[in-house]
């Protein structure tokens, strides 16, 4: 049953990053990278200043975070080559979910960012893992926290298909994460500040729901920041405060984290200067000083306009304060709220210093996007000033008119002092930037009248010999230390002298002209050399890329209808009577386990039919038990199973003659990924439930050698979370403004919030039939006992 993935030999010119020793461990060899958000030129240039080990930033496509200004591939070229000349790291998130058409441009994308030496690429979709493991090896492969990637079983599956890094779920504590570490020589990533998501990333579809704005294209737009009402009670219920394991960094290191990272791409550049600034100098600081220095970046920390600190699920136990209702789920420090309006001007009353310069946000009592503005001019009563300390009331003009209401409530989000080197500058530092240069090794001998020198670059080796006229050695004869001195300047080409031997040096001197002009000459055809390789490698890579795309089907014959019911359990195991249902669709629990132990002999004509989905989320304690589950089902030849997470692979391990399936929790919105599905060991995937009609035919055209299936009715949990909403049961609904009403319902140490309105496609089968899916799955389990009448 085990299929493994093996990653290709990276290029011998890429440096090695394994930031821990090789094998299962718990103490870390080295420091942990310090990892910050790149969204802006501005940003980047704020992270290096500020000391980040490295920086993640996104392209203008396939991320997500599709708000942030994001790089062209130009940009991420002299990103790159500024950061690797400081000796730091640079990783792109290519981590959105990518369309059938968009596979081309995904290649280029991976083709042109292997040629640039990029540090690592960190993805959602399998699409890209497999298009990267089978044509461009020299990129590193990080899984996204997209992935939801939450235990032991999960990282290992990481392991086996190539990946160098996981980036770990954020409903981990450290206790987790250790024994995560004990089980996996993987690298592991943690957010350690910026803004939670409610859900588990990647498994939250309330943003779609809503409007159709995927979170997993990078479109998110944050309902859960949003005002809510629960029994005519307002609040905040899925708005989490902002993490901070400021106090938490040599736990998060014994813990094996190797890079602490910063959440923020949507940030500013001050944000990022200031949070960055605040982490480095806790990591830095002296075991005796550790105390003064937290103190003191907690203090720095104040300055970021974030929301309030919490440390999440990190210390273990339930947190009390990732989520309060009582708290507005705006970012910025609280001014005060509007208590006049004149046209585009503002009056309130700041609880804090207010500047020109500052920026403001105003946000509706509504659950309304706020709208933001510098501020130009400041009025304290009718004169005009450029500054007010906290507790005066100023009036402040705005560019907008008419929009903001008395008592909306005003945020400062950016100070006067906020890093101020303009886009302009950004860009010619960036030119101005030398990259990494290419290590060279030579050999030297001089061999009658001929110096003969032997390089060798990146795998690539050049030999030349130069005439040259040596005189007798009155002192200092030529040596390969003098040699290694002319060598170890470059020119201006980007290399860089690693070791030079000699040999066959006779007791002579070679004029100093001769040799720098010789020096010039070679190291001009080996830069050249290595850039026809370079071309040459990028041409074969996309060539191979491209050519593995699959292609539309001429045509395809329209599948046979086959239908799927969900249901809670099986005590409606008659409906299989029904020559209109084929299969049953059940969660795989400790009750329904019992069931089929109980009435083993009824079921057995069944087996073919029975299908038994496991939970989203398994965290470690459960994970073996659900492992001897699927073992006991499997000796009673019940060999069906429909998989949400990675991490439910290796629970098949060993085990022959499964029939495995993807739910539309492991995306699949490309042939790619439904390969990469395929190779793991799915004999039907499940197609995305985020997904449109123009992707379903796109799709559906390439012929994958498995089939597909699609929910097309049921409810659909807009939100996964480990977070408990203390004091709201599912007995009453939970409101949003425009009376929208959800249920929030707490099961088995989860909270789920789905709507009153059902997911329904069933008015559009025949036009799903038709485009070339006909296996559908009707998810009847939350309607109870005696569903499907």
């Amino acid at each position: 049953m085990e299929r493994i993935w093996t990653s290709n030999d990276r290029d011998g010119s890429l440096p090695p990053r394994l930031l821990f020793s090789e094998g299962p461990m718990t103490e870390p060899s080295t420091r942990p990278e310090l990892l910050a958000p790149a969204g802006s030129l501005e940003s980047f240039i704020a992270a290096m200043e500020a000391g980040a080990d490295a920086v993640y930033a996104g392209l203008r496509d396939f991320s997500a975070r599709a708000k942030a200004r994001n790089f062209t591939l130009a940009d991420m070229e002299q990103i790159s080559s500024y950061a690797h000349g400081l000796g730091r790291r640079v990783y792109v998130t290519l981590n959105t979910l990518v369309k059938e058409r968009e596979l081309p441009q995904l290649v280029e994308t991976l083709a042109t960012l292997e040629a640039m030496e990029i540090d690592g690429v960190i993805l959602q979709d399998l699409a890209v893992a497999r298009l990267a493991r089978d044509h461009f090896p020299g990129l590193e492969l990080h899984a996204s926290t997209q992935m939801t990637i939450h235990n032991a079983a999960g990282v290992k599956m990481l392991e086996r298909m190539g990946f160098t890094r996981g980036v770990l779920a954020r409903e981990l504590s450290l206790a987790e994460i250790a024994s995560i570490r004990k089980q996996t020589t993987l690298e592991l990533e943690h957010f350690i500040h910026g803004a939670l998501c409610f859900s588990f990333s990647g498994q939250c579809y309330f943003s779609s729901w809503l409007g159709g704005k995927s979170g997993n294209r990078g479109r998110c737009a944050q309902p859960c920041r949003r005002r809510y009402s629960y029994r005519q009670q307002q609040g905040y219920y899925f708005s989490t405060n902002d993490l901070s394991a400021i106090d938490l960094l040599p736990e998060l290191t014994a813990a094996g984290v190797c890079s602490l990272k910063i959440e923020g791409r949507m940030k500013s550049a001050e944000y990022v200067s200031a949070v960055v600034g605040a982490y480095r100098r806790v990591l830095d600081a002296h075991p005796k000083g550790r105390a003064e220095a937290v103190k003191a970046a907690k203090e720095q920390l104040k300055q970021s306009f974030g929301r309030l600190p919490t440390r999440g699920f990190l210390p273990g136990g339930v947190p009390t304060d990732i989520a309060v209702p009582s708290i507005k789920g705006a970012t910025g420090r609280f001014l005060g709220e509007v208590s006049a309006v004149r046209g585009g001007a503002v009056t309130f009353c700041s609880r804090d210093r207010l500047h020109v310069g500052d920026r403001l946000r105003i946000q509706p009592r509504s659950d309304k996007a706020g709208t933001a503005f510098t501020v130009k001019e400041l009025f304290q009563g009718k004169r005009p000033v450029k500054a007010v300390g906290g507790g005066t009331v100023v009036t402040v003009p705005s560019p907008f008119q008419d929009l903001f209401r008395v008592g909306d409530a005003v945020f400062k989000v950016s100070s006067e002092q906020a890093f101020t080197l303009s886009d302009a500058a950004c860009r010619r530092r960036l030119t101005a930037a030398a990259g990494r240069p290419v290590p060279v090794r030579m050999e030297v001998s001089l061999v009658e009248g001929l110096l003969h020198l032997k390089g060798e670059a990146a795998g690539l080796l050049l030999e030349r010999s130069y005439p040259v006229e040596a005189f007798a050695a009155q002192e200092s004869p030529l040596s390969a230390e003098t040699l290694s001195g002319v060598f170890s300047r470059s020119g201006g080409e980007p290399l860089a002298l690693e070791n030079l031997s000699a040999s066959s040096l006779p007791p002579v001197v070679i004029p100093p002209s001769r040799l720098k002009e010789i020096r010039r000459d070679f190291y001009r055809e080996l830069s050249a050399a290595l850039r026809r390789q370079g071309e040459e490698r990028l041409r074969k890579h996309r060539a191979s890329a491209l050519a593995a795309l699959l292609p539309p089907a001429s045509s395809r014959p329209s599948p046979r209808r086959e239908i799927t019911i969900g249901l809670r359990d099986l005590r409606e195991l008659q409906l299989l009577d029904d020559p209109g249902i084929d299969r049953l669709l059940v969660p795989l629990t400790p009750a329904t386990l019992q069931m089929v132990e109980r009435s083993e002999r009824r079921l057995r004509r069944y087996r073919d039919r029975l299908v038994f989905e496991l939970p989203l989320i398994l965290f470690d304690p459960e994970w073996e038990g659900f492992r001897q589950a699927v073992r006991s089902l499997a000796n009673r030849e019940f060999t069906r199973f429909r998989l949400n997470n990675l991490g439910h692979f290796p629970l098949f391990d060993g085990l022959e003659g499964m029939e495995l399936e993807t739910g539309y929790r492991l995306f699949s919105l490309n042939s790619q990924a439904i390969l990469a599905w395929k190779e793991l060991g799915a004999s039907r995937t499940g197609l995305y439930i985020e997904d449109d009609r123009d992707n379903f035919r796109d799709l559906l055209s390439r012929e994958t050698g498995i089939p597909c299936h699609l929910q097309v009715y049921g409810t659909v949990p807009l939100i996964t979370s480990r977070i408990p909403i203390r004091g709201v049961r599912p007995d009453q609904p939970v409101l949003s403004d425009r009376d929208e009403a959800y249920r929030v319902d707490g099961r088995g140490g989860l909270t789920l919030l789905t709507s009153e309105t059902d997911f329904s496609l069933l008015g559009r089968l025949g036009e799903i039939q038709s485009l070339g899916c006909g296996h559908f799955t009707l998810d009847l389990s939350h309607l109870g006992s005696d569903s499907s009448r």
